[in-house]
Order: C-alpha cells, then structure tokens, then sequence
C-alpha cells in the first residue's frame, strides 16, 4: 500500500496493520494519523501514509513515549533523533534502578536478613542518584564532622566516597546497596568516627598513623617468622606503642573491626579498586604482641 494505492477504510487499515478499530479511530481523533479523505456517507478513507505512520506510532508506544510527544513527532515539531536520546536516558535510568530492586532482591534471599533488614534495603533500592550521594555525604559527615583537616582527614574522606559509575556492573550495584546498609550502623558510624577522631591527632611528633605502623611493623616480623610472643617481638611493640601509647588498643579494636574491613571490600568493588589487604593477620599479631609484652591491648581488639 503506497500514496498512489486506492484509499481505504478504518477496517481494512485495521486489518492490515493488526490495530483495532477503535485504536485507529483513538488515534484518527488525536490528530496522529489523520484520515485522507471520507466518502459519501463520511466514512474515513486513508492513504499509503497512514499505514507508516501507524507503524512508526506503534513502534513509539512501545518504548513507552506518550501520545503527545508522539504527535509532535509525526507532526515534525521534534526531531525523532533529539527525542530518542532523550528517551534512552531516561530507559536508561529506569533499567539501573530496576537493577538495585533486583539487587536487592537477591540479597534477601540469599542472606535471609530480617523484616526491618528488609525494609531498609527496599528503602535504599529506590532511591534516586541524587539520593543515594546523599544518604553516604551524610553519614561521612557524622564520621568527620568538626575535625578539621589534622591527619589529612579531608583526603580520607574522599578515599571512603563509594562512586558509583553511570552503567554499573551488577556486582557494583550489589555492593553498593550492601555499603549503604551498612553505612546506617550506628555503632560503624561510631567506630570509625573513634579512628577519625585519633587521625585529627597526628601531627608533630608523631606524624605517622599507630595503625598503619602496627600493620607495617607486624608484617615485617611475620615475613621473618617473629612470634609475638618471643624476646624478639619486644622491641617491635616497643616502637608501636611510641606511636599509639594507651590509645592504642583501642584503636586496633577499631581498625580490626570485620565492618571496617567489609567497607573498604565493598568500596573498592563499587570504585573499580584494586581489592584491599586483609589486615587481620597483622592486627592479630599486633595484639598478642601487646598483651605479651605490657603493650596493655584488650583482648577485644580481635575477635
């Protein structure tokens, strides 16, 4: 059927292109595929024209375009291309989000969390890209709020910022979702608040983290099979403990926390980082090396 094909009617158009009656007759009334002409009794008759033109409406209706950008369309008002880019980003939007909702669906099955775990995860799929900067802006916030920028706290807290990449991958998504869970921990919060706050501290003479000199001090004297419990060891807390005194239990309990660990695994999953050492074998060390030696390290510092 071409421009210079017979006209024919509403039902013979429906025929062809497999639209109901009333569906033509909804879009004949629009304006969007108008009719050619009418015959004596004022019945529509339509072209050649019509049947494309139908095809192109169908075909932008199931990308889910509303009538009236449709008929703007077809009416030449808008660019075809400017509309479909525009429509792409928005599916495109549509698809991440529906990929949390997945993502979080998985999670709740496969970690049997609770009711009110739940609740939250649904709560942080649907929020928008906006949003969930937010939602990590203000818990950095309540960890580095007030400190200042001692210790180099402002490129930390740049280092802790999951980003989120414009098409992530499922894992990334997965991950995502996991740290912001755990971002609402009151007690994580609190933690590291705890290590920030020692950070802000570093300075003259010290100028050295006591955490990462226990981390750097322990794997060395594990490379060469030191016990921490040995003569051997003695002189390695005694350097550690020059930098962190009686703080430092404390903070190798808060840097050993399995949360802070988990944090900085999911990070560097939702950054496209290099996954991160595991500490825990250093601060292990680290402790029993204190307890052994008078370094006065809790116990709890691991578990």
């Amino acid at each position: 059927m071409d421009d210079g094909d017979p006209l024919v009617p509403i039902g013979e158009l429906a025929r062809r292109t497999g639209l109901t009656v009333k569906t033509i007759r909804f879009y004949s009334d629009r304006g969007i595929v108008p009719p050619a002409a009418r015959n004596a009794a004022g019945h529509r008759l339509y072209g050649g024209a019509a049947l494309a033109r139908l095809e192109l409406v169908r075909t932008l209706r199931d990308l889910g375009l509303d009538l009236a950008t449709i008929r703007r369309i077809v009416h030449r008002e808008v660019a075809l291309a400017d509309v479909a880019e525009a429509h792409a980003r928005a599916l495109t939007a549509q698809i991440t989000t529906l990929r949390f909702r997945r993502a979080v669906a998985t999670a709740v099955a496969r970690r049997g969390i609770t009711m009110d775990e739940g609740d939250l995860m649904h709560r942080l799929a649907r929020l928008s890209a906006e949003q969930r900067r937010n939602l990590i802006a203000d818990f950095l916030d309540g960890v580095f709020a007030d400190l200042g920028e001692g210790g180099g706290l402002p490129g930390i807290r740049r280092t802790l910022t999951p980003e989120l990449p414009d098409d992530p991958s499922d894992e990334q998504i997965e991950a995502w979702v996991e740290l912001a869970e755990l971002s609402q921990d009151e007690d994580f919060r609190t933690l590291l608040r705890t290590l920030a706050e020692h950070q802000s501290r570093i300075g003259p003479p010290l100028r050295r983290d006591p955490v990462s000199v226990a981390v750097e001090h322990a794997a060395t004297a594990l490379a060469n099979g030191v016990a921490p419990t040995s003569p051997a060891a003695a002189p390695i807390v005694e350097t550690i403990t020059a930098y962190g005194g009686g703080h430092l239990p404390d903070l190798l309990a808060a840097a050993g926390d399995p949360r802070r660990q988990r944090y900085v695994e999911l990070l560097s999953i939702v950054n496209g980082w290099t996954a991160p050492d595991d500490l825990a074998p250093m601060l292990d060390w680290s402790v029993q090396a204190l307890n052994a030696h008078g370094g006065h390290a809790s116990s709890a510092a691991r578990t």
